[in-house]
């Protein structure tokens, strides 16, 4: 599933395609969202936004409130591409069409026309995504530091901090030595502050470059003379799916678990409970 990066890097290149005011074609080929698509034909996209894992694009003028809610899940994909517009496959949901551009999403778990107030009650329940402006880091810990559940499981619950994935959690928990079962609880807020600010860090950067690094210069490929990742996630890591592998600070090996349903990477020499 993608991480928040991905998304908010969605939001701009969907505002970059389809400058604002310029009436689009809004098509399903694949005819799950016809109704809504037939109600938006023709009418400019005047705003994306993005909150955690959640993508919204707004149509007609600000007030006007459609947007189109989408979450990509698992499956989901969204492609650019130049006019002129290839013939769609029966498999694209959505297709916004332009003078220059067309972007075709297929297999979103989510793909609805919904109202302002709707889109309100989605942001209400998102925990604070590092990547927006209005984020309240204080919002987060609030939730942490009340909870005995692990702070890996809490990074990953998008209630208490929107947009954070698999990815970002072990990576910023390796970052700041963390042990990733250690209570939310016994979190302090200085450790919490540092690691939100990291986070913000990382994931501006993955908007940037489209991908996911975490090593530190000191640490890259190149400074320590090692061969880089081939990975078909790309970027550079320390513990993020290199399970038994050697730390690349500590030299001890890499472990994993399961972990709420999905696989945890740490390495104990680093990260002591």
């Amino acid at each position: 599933m993608p991480e928040g990066h991905t998304i908010h890097r969605l939001a701009k290149d969907y505002a970059e395609a389809f400058p604002a005011g310029t009436p689009l074609r809004v098509t399903s080929p694949q005819g799950k969202f016809s109704d809504a698509a037939a109600l938006l034909d023709r009418t400019p996209l005047h705003t994306t936004d993005a909150h955690g894992k959640h993508l919204f694009l707004g149509f007609g003028g600000p007030g006007r409130g459609e947007w189109v809610h989408i979450h990509l899940g698992l499956f989901g994909k969204v492609t650019f591409g130049p006019a002129p517009v290839p013939p769609p496959t029966d498999t694209v949901r959505l297709r916004l069409t332009g003078s220059t551009a067309y972007v075709d999403l297929r297999g979103p778990t989510t793909c609805a026309l919904i109202t302002e107030p709707e889109k309100r009650a989605i942001h209400d329940r998102l925990g604070p995504d590092p990547l927006r402006p209005d984020a309240d880091p204080g919002r987060a810990y609030r939730s942490i530091s009340r909870s005995r559940t692990t702070i890996a499981a809490l990074l990953m619950d998008q209630k208490v901090i929107a947009g954070v994935g698999n990815v970002y959690r072990a990576e910023v928990l390796f970052r700041h030595g963390i042990d990733p079962y250690r209570a939310g609880k016994d979190i302090t807020r200085e450790q919490w502050d540092a690691m939100w600010a990291d986070l913000a860090a990382l994931m501006r950067e993955g908007v940037r470059n489209n991908r996911i690094d975490t090593v530190r210069p000191e640490h890259t490929p190149e400074a320590m003379g090692r061969p880089p990742r081939v990975d078909d996630h790309g970027g550079e890591v320390y513990v993020y799916r290199r399970a038994n592998r050697p730390c690349h600070i500590c030299g001890g090996e890499i472990r994993t678990a399961d972990l709420a349903a999905r696989n945890l990477f740490w390495c104990p020499g680093c990260q002591r409970p």
